[in-house]
């Protein structure tokens, strides 16, 4: 493609939002990736138009833009949070999802107070990942620090950010507590093209930081204190793997609500610890199973009429359900044994071979 051409396509798909929402997106190479990001977006909606035309759902109509947009972040909460959600319950941090999606309302609070109060015009989804990435590290922070349990460190990161959320509605009640309701329970139809777009580059930041670390990951997971022998920096990759977790949070707000967001995290990955023996195969079989749940509880909301974010964690149980009973089955018949939650063990092959800082 000439260079012509190309900056008349850029040009054209830069014209069809207002940037001026994203202000850290304003200029230079923010304009470039956030233009790039719509772009796929247009090609998404390609797409499902052609599987509208194919299928008749009535879901996909063209018309309906925005529940193409809440089908692509569910297709994405759908691998973002398992993926990340496996480590975490393997290191029995399952709740520090609750914590962070309450920081998180917190900054989608802040958000909303700023744009109020001085017309900011920022988007309070950004305003939450900040939040969200800060309370991560306070986290970590806190139990270094005071030698606190992780469980007494994440109390205290939840009770604060959700008190300073609730404090900055009650300064200016009435445009805020109409706002934030949203973001509490989630809604399909408030999925705009610019929160769409931070996802998906939340998505990249999170599926790209986890190939490129999954071994130091997995070795800090199963075994602190000789990754830590071997020079691996276990402070580091534990605050990693939590800012991941915050982006995690953020991302799926949009149709889960803080409420439920960490629903994703854990009941995906418990269902798989049930029919999976190895970690490779219990992080794959999660994806499978939040995937499912995102797509049979965005049809069923819509189609039902009810909240998202509420059905897909119901549908959730529903599969975390059938798979214990699959895991009793394949248990009584002598297939294998139903494993325990948290005891699949890690591939030989990977631990310890994530050695280094390098």
């Amino acid at each position: 493609m000439s260079a012509g051409v190309a900056a008349t396509l850029m040009a054209s798909v830069l014209a069809t939002v207002d940037l001026s929402l994203v202000l850290p997106l304003q200029s230079g190479l923010g304009d470039l990736v956030f233009g790039v990001l719509l772009w796929f977006l247009e090609q998404w909606y390609w797409l499902m138009d052609w599987v509208y035309y194919f299928t008749g759902l009535e879901m996909l109509n063209p018309r309906y833009r925005f529940m193409h947009r809440a089908i692509l972040v569910g297709l994405c909460v759908g691998v973002m949070a398992p993926l990340i959600g496996t480590f975490l319950v393997h290191r029995q941090l399952a709740l520090i999802g609750d914590a962070l999606a309450h920081t998180a309302f917190a900054g989608v609070a802040v958000g909303l107070f700023l744009n109020a109060v001085i017309d900011l015009g920022v988007s309070p989804y950004l305003t939450a990942v900040v939040v969200a990435m800060i309370a991560a590290l306070f986290i970590e922070l806190i139990s270094e620090v005071t030698d606190a349990y992780n469980d007494v460190s994440m109390a205290i990161v939840l009770s604060t950010g959700f008190a300073l959320g609730t404090t900055l509605i009650s300064l200016n009640a009435g445009g805020l507590a109409v706002g934030v309701n949203q973001f509490l329970f989630g809604n399909l139809s408030t999925v705009s093209p610019q929160s769409a777009a931070i996802l998906l580059a939340l998505f990249a930041v999170i599926v790209g930081t986890v190939a490129v670390t999954r071994n130091q990951l997995l070795y800090v997971t199963f075994d602190e204190t000789a990754a830590a022998v071997s020079g691996i920096s276990v402070n580091w990759y534990n605050r990693v793997m939590v800012m991941l977790t915050a982006m995690v949070v953020v991302g799926a707000m949009q149709i889960m609500g803080v409420i439920l967001v960490a629903a994703m995290l854990v009941v995906p990955v418990a269902g798989a610890t049930q029919v999976s023996r190895s970690f490779s195969e219990s992080l794959v079989v999660s994806v499978v199973l939040a995937e499912l749940a995102v797509l049979l509880g965005i049809a069923v909301a819509y189609y039902g009429g009810a909240t998202a974010g509420g059905v897909i964690v119901l549908v959730a149980v529903g599969i975390y359900i059938c798979a214990v009973a699959l895991g009793k089955v394949q248990s009584a018949r002598g297939e294998q044994a139903t494993p325990d939650m948290g005891s699949i063990e890690a591939d030989s092959a990977d631990v310890g071979t994530g050695t280094g800082d390098d």
